[in-house]
């Protein structure tokens, strides 16, 4: 039986056991479809990503990702975390990793201490931002098991965002975040009554504080009850936030996985471009575990 080697790193974070963990299959060619979604739901993690040659050789890599459940088109720190795990293998171009996704291709700055090692990565959603459908407070508040009043709609209501994965966005009173409890038939409920959301329903939450947005996000239909840091969630927050200003461009520091015990940082820069509003998102990465699964 052919073993296929993996790694597992914390991704948004710069110690060990903090963060978002994630595994990485630096070479999955001759893993099938069915082999790669047992391996994921066997690791039991938000994501585990698996490495295929490009199909367009000026690309680094083909990666396919993987939650509990199903391929995703786009992953924040999956990108991030594959990202970081090939460059130290020597596996970027003058550091750079460019990664084709179902969402297209994104581009993967390394980041590197003054040492030359490499500490995390920085990448760009695969799409501008797009917004859709808006829901009510009262059915966010539901899924999050908060009352209506703690749904704040003064800058926008709740409302369907992506970068390249679509999350529902929504922001929440300061106290309310840290009471947030998923409730996962009200999240079956509204998924049910909107067939356009294909089954899926994913919430971002988030608290705006001076100099940092404070976030928490739940996809309980997906198998992630809640998830340490999400970057294709917060890429289109920034995106959004900034579309909610004339500015031309906007940083954001966002802590997220608090709640959990995993803390994690990520920086995100959302700025105006021909097409829309694009962002970016980075952080630091630490290595944990290393193995071989044999399938």
């Amino acid at each position: 039986m052919p073993s296929y080697p993996f790694v597992t790193v914390d991704v948004f974070t710069d110690r060990r056991f903090g963060g978002n963990p994630l595994a990485v299959f630096p070479d999955a060619q001759g893993l099938s479809d069915a082999d790669m979604q047992s391996l994921a739901a066997e690791f039991n993690l938000s994501e585990t990503t698996f490495v295929l040659p490009p199909s367009d050789a000026k690309h680094s890599a083909r990666v396919r990702i993987f939650n509990r459940t199903a391929e995703m088109p786009f992953a924040g720190h999956p990108m991030v975390g594959t990202g970081y795990a090939l460059a130290r293998q020597g596996r970027d171009r003058d550091g750079v990793l460019l990664f084709e996704v179902p969402a297209g291709v994104v581009r993967v700055e390394v980041a590197r201490d003054a040492s030359g090692a490499v500490t995390g990565g920085v990448i760009t959603a695969p799409q501008p931002l797009s917004t859709g459908l808006a829901f009510p407070a009262e059915t966010i508040a539901a899924c999050a098991g908060l009352a209506p009043g703690d749904i704040r709609v003064d800058a926008h209501q709740p409302m369907v965002a992506s970068m390249g994965n679509p999350f529902v966005l929504a922001e929440v009173a300061d106290a309310a975040l840290a009471r947030a409890l998923p409730d996962v038939q009200a999240f079956r409920d509204a998924a049910r009554a909107r067939p356009q959301l294909g089954g899926r329903l994913s919430l971002h939450l988030y608290v705006r504080e001076p100099g940092r947005l404070r976030a928490r996000m739940f996809a309980p239909l997906a198998g992630t009850f809640e998830d340490p840091a999400t970057g294709s969630a917060n890429t289109p927050l920034a995106g959004l936030l900034l579309s909610l200003t004339q500015e031309a461009r906007r940083e954001f520091e966002i802590v997220q996985g608090v709640e959990m015990g995993r803390p994690s940082l990520l920086r995100a820069t959302a700025y105006r471009t021909p097409d829309g509003i694009r962002a970016t998102i980075g952080g630091s990465c630490v290595p944990v575990l290393s193995g071989e699964a044999t399938v």
